[in-house]
């Protein structure tokens, strides 16, 4: 219907009809434009973030390095006190860049998620020139002993458990007892065949954890590590619960993973799925035949150990894989896929 309208001509006041036509269009015009403020509005208040985010973090980063370099203040007490002040921080730091990853352009989260990932193997090399290498032990032992909690698998019938080959090097990788500044030692497994292998949170919470060279092992992590490195394992099954920041995988084959974690990077790695919950993007490299599901392993205290990871529990971004050996938009990338619903795994033992 049109509306009626005084219209002032020759001084006169007359009525004049305006056409619904024009109305609806004059309208549509005010909407666009309270849009267009709108969306100004938020691109200021995202780049001001973004501002903010960029200035914090370059800031802590430098402080971070000026002490892992040896200068600025340090937190008094054993050197082990140090480290972990210097872990804690690159923590903080870590979460900082999970709760601003909505609002990060992809080119400055990738440039964080890198400059992270240095820190977290610069502290590594640090441990490893500063602690005394004779306080870090290996030492033998049935990981899957004493162990009362129900995920601890029974004994096979007739003995199979028994006859399954048992390398003689397998090792826990651990502290020395007594020597109490290798608090913020790596800890983890190596060179085991065919056992069940297990730590609990006491041992890996806010710790670097690794697991090297091991051959049809069942690995159960639970806790909320710092890091998980995982490299040289075949036909193994590797379980872990939220890990705090990256989780990084090396010449690996024929193996299932399972583990939240904020980042993760598969280089040289074949015939392997994961079972993944992840807030940024997954990355693989030189892979082949990698498959992808969401995460599905659970045990008792694992949102509790989300709550000491800091990762985010409604984020999860499985499907996302960057392939750097694929630059084709085009084409998905040969090298990975998604496990088709039916064929995923729901039931761990």
């Amino acid at each position: 219907m049109d509306q009626l309208v005084s219209v002032k001509v020759g001084g006169t006041d007359r009525r004049a009809r305006i056409p619904e036509r024009l109305q609806k269009r004059d309208q549509e015009r005010q909407e666009e434009l309270e849009r267009r403020k709108e969306a100004k509005q938020s691109k200021e208040v995202t780049e001001e973030k973004s501002d903010f985010f960029t200035s914090t973090f370059s800031k802590e980063k430098a402080d971070i390095e000026e002490l892992l370099v040896g200068g600025g203040e340090a937190e008094p007490g054993s050197l082990a006190g140090r480290l972990e002040d210097i872990s804690a921080r690159i923590l903080q730091l870590q979460k900082f860049l999970n709760d601003s990853m909505v609002f990060l352009p992809q080119y400055e989260l990738r440039q964080a998620q890198a400059a992270l990932q240095k820190l977290h193997s610069d502290l590594a090399e640090k441990r490893g020139e500063l602690l005394p290498k004779k306080k870090f032990a290996f030492r033998s032992r049935n990981v899957g002993a004493n162990n009362t909690n129900k995920e601890t698998p029974e004994p096979r019938k007739g003995g199979e458990q028994a006859s399954r080959p048992i390398d003689l090097t397998a090792a826990s990788v651990t502290a020395s007892p007594g020597n109490s500044d290798d608090v913020s030692a790596l800890c983890g497994f190596s060179n085991v065949v065919s056992q069940v292998l297990i730590k609990r949170a006491d041992e890996i919470n806010q710790r670097d954890v690794l697991l090297t060279h091991l051959s049809s092992c069942t690995v159960k992590l639970f806790g909320a590590p710092s890091t998980l490195h995982i490299k040289h394992v075949r036909d193994s099954t590797i379980l872990c619960g939220p890990v705090s920041s990256s989780v990084f995988i090396d010449h690996c084959s024929g193996c299932t993973f399972a583990f939240p974690c904020q980042q993760l990077r598969t280089h040289n790695t074949t015939d392997s799925r994961a079972y993944l919950h992840v807030t940024s993007r997954a990355i693989v490299e030189d892979c082949s035949g990698v498959r992808f599901a969401p995460f599905t392993w659970s045990y008792p205290g694992l949102e509790e150990d989300f709550q000491v990871s800091g990762l985010d529990r409604e984020r999860n971004n499985w499907t996302q894989v960057d392939d750097f050996n694929w630059l084709s938009s085009d084409a998905p990338s040969p090298n990975w896929s998604v496990i088709p619903e039916e064929e995923r795994k729901t039931i761990w033992v």
